[in-house]
């Protein structure tokens, strides 16, 4: 199947578009900038601001990947209607069978944050123009490189006693991104999929207190921490611009979300793609390894450079 997958160079779209080649399946990796793109498939030009250039990136595709957001904008909200709406006309100009979603839990009757209205709002205009959209809902995702997950790393590693509002006792369902590829996989091949939402999660629910615990536990490091009720969220997303590498407004955002909670409450996905989904401890172990051998692999190119470098004088 000739699939289109956007945001292909990103946390969740590069580790996808890996397994759909695996599993058999043609990729189209859609991206501003294709003469730069080294991943997985055949890089097709598009941008979400340019329907033109979606029409071309989809055509001749039996299905599409929509992961693509704005977070790190303050004007995500209506950023991300204007491209879920260009990508749903354009997929239905290009005959597509069926675009695939990744969005965020959340309970529709909580007063959920702007991130996860936004989430909710880009589900729907996505099918607004008749194209079946099949979506996924995740809380935390958990691996290397991706930002809910560098941020708890992050505060462990440079926090050993930390001042924490209350979104830290706040209860999540964090899931491993390689459980979140096969369910994204799995979704493609499973008819009874089509036009479906589905709620997607690790086996354990935790807060976020007792996630950072865990991490802190799991390197050997002791966490001392202090709730301070009263920490606003625009202070938590300012302290959380200071003491890890994640910019103002995708803090603010993902603050925002914390403060409701995201829990599966319908597992009917593990009928349609079954398999057991990792345990905390083994998807933070996971993402420590990666993080490890990528470091390492970076280390080794510079040193190769060195030589190659010293070789020539």
């Amino acid at each position: 199947m000739r699939i289109l997958v956007t945001g292909a160079s990103g946390f969740v779209g590069s580790r996808l578009a890996t397994a759909l080649e695996e599993a058999g399946h043609e990729v189209r990796a859609m991206t501003r900038r294709p003469d730069r793109y080294e991943g997985p498939g055949t890089p097709v030009a598009g941008d979400v601001g340019d329907e033109g250039s979606l029409r071309s990136a989809l055509a001749g595709c039996e299905a599409a990947y929509y992961l693509v957001h704005s977070l790190d904008d303050p004007d995500f909200e209506r950023k991300d209607a204007d491209a879920a709406r260009a990508f749903a006309r354009a997929a239905a100009a290009a005959g597509i069978g069926r675009i695939i979603y990744l969005g965020g839990l959340g309970q529709d009757g909580d007063q959920l944050s702007k991130h996860l209205r936004s989430r909710r709002e880009v589900e729907r205009l996505l099918g607004s123009t008749g194209v079946p959209v099949t979506v996924l809902r995740a809380g935390i995702v958990v691996g290397h490189g991706g930002v809910s997950w560098e941020m708890t790393r992050q505060l462990v590693a440079h926090l050993p006693a930390m001042v924490t509002p209350r979104w830290v006792s706040t209860r999540t369902q964090p899931i491993a991104v390689a459980d979140v590829v096969r369910y994204l996989v799995g979704v493609l091949e499973a008819p009874e999929a089509t036009g479906r939402v589905f709620e997607v999660g690790g086996p354990e629910v935790l807060t976020y207190l007792q996630m950072m615990i865990r991490v802190a536990e799991i390197q050997n490091r002791h966490l001392f921490v202090v709730p301070v009720p009263l920490l606003s969220p625009q202070l938590s997303s300012r302290w959380l611009a200071l003491v890890t590498d994640v910019d103002l407004a995708t803090g603010r955002s993902l603050i925002d979300s914390m403060t409701n909670e995201v829990v599966v409450t319908d597992d009917a996905i593990r009928s349609v793609v079954p398999f057991e989904p990792m345990d905390y401890d083994e998807m933070v172990m996971t993402a420590l390894v990666e993080r490890a051998r990528q470091r390492r692999q970076r280390a080794g190119e510079r040193r190769g450079g060195w030589l190659s470098r010293g070789a020539r004088r």
